[in-house]
């Protein structure tokens, strides 16, 4: 899009950039982002910057997009989303330089486990700079790497058909070579 282009909401709307439809009304096709996950709900999946979904399939009550993360996934037809890919494709890109544009930010400097004292910190002490000597965890001992992000039985999980993984983490086929 740019400078002095119309956009428009609602069910006669043309399917041009920037336009927002209802997935029943939109053609098959078509690169979408701001999608409601239910009617009515306001977007909700791919809102981050240079995001795009890929609305490919429309069966019956349930529209199939493929997301971002590579995760297909149904929503039904009735919830809306906006036409086109998202701006700023290149914010991942962008360094900061300096600690002081991340202190800008309202961050504040974020200290190394292993730099401090072993009575601050499990992965603390040594002589120099040492290891660790065990998985990273946080300074009350909790591990921080492998654990399950997505809240179990979440009701949107049975519209899942392709998770953006495959397989499990930490899981291996069983097929022998020949």
């Amino acid at each position: 899009m740019k400078a002095g282009d119309t956009v428009a909401s609602g069910p006669d709307v043309e399917p041009v950039v920037g336009s927002a439809m209802r997935l029943k009304d939109m053609p098959v096709g078509m690169d979408v982002h701001n999608v409601e996950m239910n009617p009515g709900q306001g977007g909700k999946l791919v809102r981050s910057a240079g995001g795009v979904a890929r609305f490919v399939a429309r069966e019956g009550d349930w529209a199939t997009l493929v997301m971002p993360s590579g995760e297909m996934r149904q929503v039904r037809v009735e919830c809306k989303a906006t036409i086109g890919q998202l701006g700023n494709v290149e914010h991942k890109n962008i360094k900061l330089g300096k600690a002081g544009r991340k202190r800008h930010m309202g961050r504040r400097p974020h200290n190394r486990g292993t730099s401090m004292n072993p009575v601050a910190h499990p992965l603390g002490g040594g002589e120099g700079r040492s290891g660790g000597g065990r998985h990273p965890c946080s300074p009350t001992g909790k591990l921080a790497k492998g654990g399950r992000t997505r809240k179990p039985r979440s009701r949107s999980n049975r519209r899942i058909l392709r998770r953006r993984k495959s397989v499990r983490f930490g899981q291996v086929s069983l097929k022998r070579r020949k």
